[in-house]
């Protein structure tokens, strides 16, 4: 039997990865700079939590989780996103009583959703998200806006679109629910199962609806800024002016409702305008979950964040054309003529990298014109010959690859020779 990667998943290969590896760094290095601490949490968590957090009517919850019970009987869930595992942890290490307050958290790693695959969506996605618990100032609304702004753009990417709403409190979204189900009642026959169930329990998930997306009514809902109390539509306002004082170019969808339970206030999301790219263009998303904290069992503490999939990240820079510089090079390649010079290049190789050279050589026998080449195929910087003559004068032959100059250099001096030239 051909074994091959499960559906929904993909092997990064080591052509790859240096990509990845690359996005890895400057994600943790504007974490760094914004003072987003890393916080790593388990792949699995109580199914219980994704339910209560993400909420019972979203597609995440209903369709897309992978749950299995474990051999005590407990129902676990992998993960389907970050901030629910993040505000656990948030209440259980009571980080809520640390002096330095928001709390500002960070984690990147993988997630997993059961839905179609299409390109840059997978059922094992890599996921990066920042967490600020504890503040509910506009500014720091403002201050994750930018933040997810300042990755794409860090980056390289430049075809972009901030679109904003507000979901307003409880008050608003009380009435905006009403006007929901007097508006979508009298024709929800015509539409999905899924909306039929929602509009009693969460009309709000009609508007996130992928198959009735068209339909009419859909363009005719009430707008829940329509119904944004006074304080609601102020700390919105608030938000918008912290924005354009960044700078930050915007547009307010009435109609953006994000597709978790837990989002109130401001809501966001970050799109790809590039040509080529896609149907789906959303790239990042994300708001605020005033309650989550007390929904999970923690005080009544306020928070924001946002998250991005890697994948779709790639698939944007591959859009636009961006090439990212990776340094995948290799420092020193070391050919040895003969049995004697192999037992020096081995320990060349070795003290090289006890130096943080980056060194390899050739394990396979081949003659000095392969490993010539072999060296150019790794994109070599140098090149270390060392034969039975080199080794009687005490000498290597270091030939630099770009120029192909090369000169004998002492045995003892070879390291301090590369790490002079390599700087």
């Amino acid at each position: 039997m051909a074994y091959k990667v499960p559906r929904g998943t993909q092997d990064i290969l080591p052509d790859q990865t240096p990509k990845w590896q690359k996005i890895e760094n400057t994600l943790r290095e504007l974490a760094r700079v914004y003072r987003y601490k890393e916080i790593r949490t388990p792949i699995f968590e109580h199914t219980e939590l994704f339910q209560r957090s993400v909420g019972d009517t979203t597609d995440i919850v209903q369709k897309e989780m992978y749950t299995f019970e474990d051999r005590g009987g407990r129902s676990l869930t992998l993960r389907p996103e970050g901030t629910a595992s993040t505000v656990r942890a948030y209440v259980e290490h009571k980080m809520y009583g640390s002096p330095e307050q928001p709390v500002k958290l960070s984690y990147m790693g993988p997630m997993f959703r059961y839905e179609r695959q299409q390109a840059g969506r997978y059922r094992q996605f890599v996921q990066f998200g920042v967490e600020a618990i504890g503040s509910a100032d506009p500014a720091i609304d403002a201050e994750i806006i930018a933040f997810a702004m300042d990755v794409y753009q860090t980056l390289g990417l430049k075809h972009l679109k901030l679109v904003i709403n507000s979901l307003g409190d409880k008050e608003t979204r009380d009435a905006h629910r009403t006007a929901l189900i007097n508006h979508f009642k009298p024709h929800i026959h015509e539409f999905c199962d899924d909306c039929k169930n929602r509009l009693e329990k969460n009309p709000l998930r009609i508007l996130d609806c992928k198959v009735d997306r068209e339909h009419p009514l859909m363009k005719t809902a009430p707008k829940l800024t329509d119904y944004l109390t006074p304080a609601s539509k102020e700390y919105f306002d608030q938000v918008k002016k912290y924005l354009e004082a960044l700078g930050i170019e915007y547009e307010v969808d009435p109609n953006l409702v994000r597709g978790l339970d837990y989002y109130n206030h401001t809501a966001f999301e970050i799109m790809s305008t590039s040509e080529g790219f896609g149907a789906i263009t959303t790239l990042c998303g994300g708001g605020r979950y005033n309650g989550l904290v007390e929904e999970i069992g923690g005080p009544s503490v306020p928070g924001i964040g946002f998250a991005l999939s890697i994948e779709r990240l790639l698939l944007a820079l591959e859009a636009e054309g961006v090439e990212l510089e990776v340094n995948d090079g290799l420092d020193v390649y070391v050919i040895a003529l003969g049995d004697e010079a192999k037992e020096k290049a081995v320990e060349l190789v070795s003290s090289f990298r006890l130096k943080g050279i980056s060194a390899d050589m050739d394990y396979m026998m081949r003659k000095m014109k392969a490993q010539l080449k072999s060296a150019d195929r790794l994109q070599a910087k140098f090149v270390v010959i060392i034969g039975e003559e080199e080794l009687e004068e005490g000498v290597v032959v270091v030939k630099q690859m770009e120029t192909g100059n090369q000169e004998k250099v002492q045995i003892n001096e070879i390291v301090n020779y590369l790490k002079q030239h390599l700087n």
